[in-house]
């Protein structure tokens, strides 16, 4: 909306971004099913990105990967189709996103002085794709590998919303990757104690790797680490880290399987915790049947179902504690990075990976 004079009139904006739902009403960004991604007005309580590169999560370019059977720029086109559709990089499918990279084009007025960014910063986001305004202009590459796609465009951060300023001493695209997931670490960092007999699923992938390395740092090394890995070269990867005491190649999908791998590899005991870091559905069960009486079983992974973990661990008749993964905490983007940072050789294979 401009003025007589040609500008931009800055209109006030509502809290937690409810100002950009179209519908339903009454909902917030994140879980309404379409929002305003238009930039024609400018909104007080909002950061203004021009998007460089999407860091779709690992759950969702998967399944986007697979319903276009192998289609040279299925991603792509899927991309845009629920961009186009809901305003925002939401998967109908799995209801994950991801985070992006890109530059700060504007800080609203109601922001500034009161949050630590200018015009010009390179930032990431710390919010999934699922709630942010998203405009896509064009998508000049996609990387599979670190399933990041390159494209021009602009998004919106809301008031609140923790985002990160890019670090100077780190490939940005490793770091991206890094931040992707910077909540898994420092959850784990809250629950493995010294000693503590853990189980990471999907061990070899990005969340997972970063789970076992703090698993692995706060158990000790009286503490026992099996890692479950069923892509065979990630294993062979995670195996070459040395952070294991025991790497298993199983489909966490088969959750007998794993309860046996689990009890083979513990002397027979039963786990402290257990950690799924998946980008599959189905894991539920293999997480819980191997935790104690007790213990804590913890799903870092946007494919899981809170309907299949509650009523299955009920029906097994485990009393254990289910956590569903919160992708924020407080001062995880730092925790994260600097975990990478005091590792060379998981820098180095993520650099390879992801840089």
């Amino acid at each position: 909306m401009t003025n007589q004079s040609g500008t931009t009139r800055e209109e006030r904006g509502q809290p937690f971004g409810a100002h950009r739902v179209i519908e339903p009403a009454g909902a917030l960004p994140q879980p309404a099913w379409r929002v305003d991604n238009r930039f024609e007005v400018a909104w007080d309580n909002e950061i203004v990105v021009d998007v460089e590169t999407l860091n779709v999560d690992a759950a969702s370019f998967r399944q986007m990967e697979e319903a276009s059977a192998g289609e040279e720029r299925g991603v792509e086109r899927l991309v845009r189709e629920t961009v186009d559709k809901r305003g925002k990089q939401h998967n109908p499918v799995t209801g994950s996103g991801g985070m992006l990279l890109g530059r700060v084009a504007r800080v609203g007025s109601a922001l500034r002085g009161k949050v630590d960014v200018a015009v010009g910063d390179r930032i990431a986001t710390l919010v999934s794709l699922s709630l942010t305004p998203l405009r896509l202009d064009e998508v000049r590459a996609v990387r599979r590998q670190s399933a990041q796609l390159d494209v021009v465009g602009k998004a919106a951060i809301f008031a609140g919303a923790p985002f990160a300023k890019m670090p100077t001493d780190m490939p940005e695209r490793l770091a991206l990757a890094i931040l992707d997931v910077a909540g898994a670490a420092i959850q784990v960092s809250r629950r493995a104690k010294g000693g503590d007999a853990v189980m990471v699923l999907g061990a070899g992938g990005k969340s997972g790797i970063l789970c076992a390395a703090e698993a692995r740092r706060a158990i000790g090394p009286n503490g026992r680490l099996i890692g479950v890995e069923s892509h065979a070269p990630f294993a062979a990867d995670l195996r070459a880290l040395g952070i294991c005491d025991e790497v298993v190649e199983l489909d966490a999908r088969d959750a007998l399987g794993v309860h046996r791998a689990a009890l083979e590899h513990n002397h027979g005991r039963e786990l402290d915790l257990a950690i799924s870091c998946v980008n599959v559905e189905g894991a539920e069960m293999a997480t819980i049947l191997p935790v104690r009486d007790r213990g804590c079983a913890y799903f870092f992974s946007m494919s899981t179902s809170f309907g299949r973990a509650a009523l299955g661990a009920e029906g097994v008749g485990r009393d254990i504690e289910l956590v569903m993964g919160n992708g924020y905490a407080s001062g995880h983007a730092e925790h994260a990075l600097g975990l990478v940072r005091s590792l060379p050789a998981v820098r180095a294979l993520f650099e390879k990976r992801y840089g």
